[in-house]
């Protein structure tokens, strides 16, 4: 099942109404209508209140993912067909960006010892302009963002549609400048 059959069925179980849904939601009663016909799909800010609402993960409202009982393995029950394209959370939180391009780069200043040295940017398409970067996270050392990367690529490959950040330093900005957040 996808992302239209699997709404709805979770929608009958919890024995909500199409209008009571969009009322959770903050959306029409035809958006959700729209998204159980597969004839659209929710923004990601809405998708997840969705899950939240409902009680279940992305992964099983996406692509109707179970678990197994054989050593608590995934099994999915659809074929995923990567994308070229995955959304990450910014590194405060403040952003979600589905990218279509990521890339590494050394800060544009020259960093002292409490600054990070790398950062990821990640790009997209949805700005009216073109194309709109976002920084999505600073890093310590080359190992940690080239790490950072093959891992993205990975999930990209396999046609996992979201990715957390694992390998980003905390930071913080002062006078101008950002710095490693010890705290």
């Amino acid at each position: 099942m996808g992302f239209a059959d699997n709404l709805k069925s979770i929608r009958k179980e919890r024995n909500i109404s199409q209008e009571g849904l969009a009322e959770i939601i903050g959306v029409s009663r035809q958006a959700v209508s729209k998204w159980e016909q597969g004839s659209g799909y929710p923004e990601m800010e809405k998708l997840l209140v969705l899950s939240k609402e409902l009680n279940v993960s992305l992964d099983y409202l996406m692509l109707g993912e179970i678990k197994s009982t054989e050593n608590n393995k995934t099994l999915p029950n659809t074929i995923i067909v990567p994308t070229g394209k995955i959304t990450i959370k910014s590194y405060d939180g403040k952003s979600i960006v589905n990218c279509y391009k990521v890339l590494a780069s050394h800060v544009m200043y020259k960093a002292k010892n409490d600054e990070p040295k790398y950062w990821l940017i990640g790009l997209n398409s949805g700005s009216f302009w073109g194309e709109k970067s976002i920084v999505l996270g600073w890093y310590v050392d080359e190992e940690k963002i080239k790490k950072e990367m093959d891992e993205i690529a990975e999930a990209i490959n396999n046609g996992v549609p979201a990715y957390e950040l694992k390998y980003a330093v905390k930071v913080k900005n002062k006078m101008l400048r950002v710095k490693i957040d010890e705290e």
